[in-house]
């Protein structure tokens, strides 16, 4: 019986925690809303900067001409950027690799990791390409000598390696090797790399505001019922539910 009471008791203090949260209604939240001041220039610069850092060229100056907000970059080096981006995602990485050089050898002579999954990346397009024999040389020659200095680099050689005992790798356990998802992840890497050398955040700061929106959101659910964004796609606020 006791435990039926205590029961009782829980599910009557949920409730209580649940009426005493602060309500809040669309009226009062949009004047709250309204009085805090967001500059406009303040606006074109995060979405300058989120142009600018995922590399869309034709889009920032266009952005640049209609706001009249610089880039706080030279929009030439943008179109570099883009150019090795591009080619990984082609998958021509030896091209790649070279057009990182000629922008800055040292991105690569300082970032072992990123070297290796440039190659690890370059290795892949052979075997995609049914070249076995010089995909074997080049893992011996190239990425092996890497692989002893680095256990993580090995691993990932002979998981790579691997795809080469498929027939139909399609259906493999690593597959996924293949998809166009790796080369997107290793033409991330290098555009972050890109970005770091040249004193700029390797992210757009405009996804993390929305991060932090949904963490603030998540925590004010705790406090008060309030007219809600749910789809950050649309930015529609929602009306509490009384």
């Amino acid at each position: 019986m006791s435990l039926f009471w205590s029961a009782i008791r829980y599910h009557a203090e949920v409730q209580a925690m649940a009426t005493s949260k602060k309500f809040i209604n669309r009226v009062d939240w949009e004047k709250k809303l309204n009085d805090v001041k967001v500059r406009k220039e303040d606006l074109n610069k995060l979405v300058m900067n989120f142009l600018v850092t995922e590399g869309y060229v034709e889009a920032a100056n266009k952005f640049r001409l209609e706001s009249g907000t610089e880039p706080e970059t030279d929009i030439a080096t943008i179109t570099d950027r883009v150019a090795v981006k591009k080619a990984v995602q082609n998958g021509n990485v030896e091209d790649a690799i070279e057009k990182v050089n000629d922008l800055n050898p040292e991105i690569l002579d300082t970032n072992p990791q990123l070297y290796f999954h440039l190659q690890q990346q370059q290795l892949i397009e052979l075997i995609r390409n049914g070249k076995v024999k010089e995909a074997l040389e080049f893992a011996q020659e190239e990425l092996a000598p890497r692989g002893e200095e680095d256990q993580g680099f090995l691993q990932e050689l002979e998981r790579t390696v691997s795809l080469l005992a498929f027939e139909d790798v399609t259906n493999c356990p690593i597959g996924e090797l293949l998809d166009v998802s790796q080369r997107l992840k290793t033409a991330r890497e290098v555009n972050a790399a890109i970005l770091m050398s040249q004193s700029h955040e390797k992210d757009p700061k405009l996804p993390s505001l929305l991060k932090m929106l949904i963490w603030v959101q998540n925590q004010l659910d705790e406090k008060a019922i309030y007219p809600r964004i749910n789809d950050l796609s649309v930015a529609t606020v929602e009306d509490p539910a009384d």
